[in-house]
């Protein structure tokens, strides 16, 4: 091969890694919303990066399907209070669920995540040690969907970690208060709130988070649905 055919190789090689390693123009603008989370869309939406020191994503094969995509200030928010829990709980880790689709819509078999501003978090656990651990989600599972806890919060050799659940949620609203927006509400099994409440993060999430009491159309014993409050486009 002649050496100028493998510098022109080598170029091409440069720019396409170039290429693959710039960040995409539409993450550099602000998302924008439209609509509610039941009945909405979004564009430049952002996907969730897939894991950090403390947490990671649900799964690899929903994410290449175009599952974890949310609002830039949504995201923020998201990665900020992880930040905040690693100083405040570092043996504590923490896992995301679904998110929505890049540019929105109807996201089956959810009944909102339609517009960038819903996420869904596995509830965090520990097995019989004590240690807090990854409960495993695949698609066995329905990537963690499927998983059913007692009364208790409890499953074969899991048990979830209200403790660590309740500093999430709380982290989760100092962020948005930081960024400048909110949480609209945090679902979660009814039957099981009342171990929330009794944790030490208990009395804030009272005093400063809706958590509805009526059971939604799915248990919500695996993972707990959290919607932002951000400002959209009718």
């Amino acid at each position: 091969m002649s050496i100028s055919r493998i510098n022109h190789k080598l170029i091409l090689i440069a720019l396409l890694l170039s290429f693959a390693g710039s960040p995409d123009i539409a993450a550099l603008e602000d998302s924008v919303c439209y609509g509610t989370p039941g009945n909405g869309r979004i564009e430049n939406s952002v996907k969730l990066q897939d894991k950090g020191n403390n947490f990671i994503s649900y799964g690899t094969v929903p994410e290449l399907l175009g599952r974890t995509y949310v609002h830039n200030k949504v995201r923020d928010v998201v990665v900020d209070a992880y930040r905040i829990l690693e100083k405040e709980l570092p043996d504590k880790v923490y896992k995301f669920a679904e998110t929505g689709k890049k540019k929105g819509g109807e996201f089956k078999p959810h009944k909102t995540h339609q517009n960038g501003l819903s996420v869904d978090f596995i509830v965090p656990v520990i097995d019989k040690t004590g240690r807090s651990v990854q409960l495993p989600t695949n698609i066995f599972n329905k990537y963690g969907y499927s998983v059913e806890f007692d009364d208790k919060g409890v499953k074969g050799i899991y048990r979830i970690d209200f403790e660590a659940m309740g500093a999430h949620i709380v982290a989760l609203h100092k962020a948005a208060k930081n960024s400048g927006i909110g949480i609209q509400r945090v679902l979660f099994d009814p039957a099981l709130q009342r171990y929330i409440y009794a944790s030490s993060y208990g009395a804030y999430i009272r005093r400063n988070i809706k958590m509805p009491e009526k059971r939604s159309w799915v248990r919500h014993d695996d993972h707990y649905h959290v919607d932002f409050i951000v400002k959209c486009e009718p």
